[in-house]
C-alpha cells in the first residue's frame, strides 16, 4: 500500500469518528487537522472537500460496524441464529459502538435527510444492502424449508431493522439498556414466528 493510501485511510479512520460524534455540520476542517495531526494542505491533498471526507467516513464506519457483525454471525449457519446473534451484537455493543458516537447509519441518516444530499445518498445505500443481505440469507432459509413458506422478506427486513434501530435509539438516549431489553424480547417474536 503506498503512502498516500495510507494517509487517506488514516484521515478517513480518525473522520469517521468525528462526524458520527458530531455529525457533518458539528465537525469543521480544524477539527479534522486537529485529530489527524496533519497540516490542511495535507488534508486537501488527499480529498477535495469535507464533503468527500465524510462520504469515505460514513463508508468507513458502517464497514467497521458490519465486519463486527459479520464475525458474529459467521458461526451460525441458521438464518434465523444470524438474525439473533445480530441482536445479541447490537445489545451488547449498543453502548460502547465499534464507532465511537453510536450507529453511524442513524447519526447520519437524521442528519443528512435535509441538509446533504449526497451524504443521505450514502445512508440509503448501506440501508439497501443491509435489508438486501438479511433478504438474501431468508431466501437461502425459505429455500431450505427453514422459515415459514409465506413470509414477506423483504417486509421482515424493513421491520426488523426499523425496529432494531429504534431500540438503539432510545437505548443511547437514555443511556439505559432496559429500552433495548424491552426491544430485545419483540426482535426475537418476530424471528420466532417466521420459523418452522
Amino acid at each position: 500500500m503506498s503512502k498516500s493510501a495510507r494517509t487517506r485511510m488514516y484521515i478517513v479512520a480518525q473522520a469517521a469518528n468525528l462526524f458520527n460524534q458530531k455529525g457533518y455540520a458539528g465537525t469543521s476542517m480544524d477539527d479534522i487537522v486537529q485529530a489527524t495531526g496533519l497540516s490542511k494542505g495535507g488534508v486537501y491533498g488527499n480529498f477535495k472537500s469535507k464533503e468527500d471526507i465524510a462520504l469515505a467516513a460514513f463508508d468507513h464506519a458502517v464497514e467497521t460496524v458490519a465486519r463486527e457483525i459479520r464475525q458474529r454471525t459467521k458461526a451460525y449457519p441458521h438464518a434465523l441464529d444470524k438474525l439473533r446473534a445480530i441482536v445479541e451484537f447490537y445489545h451488547q455493543r449498543v453502548l460502547s459502538p465499534p464507532v465511537e458516537g453510536g450507529c453511524p447509519i442513524q447519526n447520519t441518516a437524521v442528519e443528512a435527510d435535509d441538509s446533504n444530499p449526497a451524504l443521505r445518498q450514502s445512508v440509503q445505500r448501506a440501508l439497501a444492502e443491509w435489508q438486501q443481505g438479511i433478504v438474501y440469507v431468508l431466501e437461502r432459509s425459505r429455500a431450505a424449508g427453514d422459515i415459514q413458506p409465506e413470509t414477506d422478506t423483504e417486509a421482515f427486513a424493513i421491520r426488523f431493522i426499523a425496529t432494531l434501530q429504534g431500540a438503539i435509539l432510545l437505548t443511547r438516549l437514555y443511556r439505559d439498556l432496559r429500552y433495548f431489553d424491552a426491544v430485545r424480547a419483540q426482535l426475537f417474536q418476530m424471528i420466532d414466528e417466521i420459523s418452522i
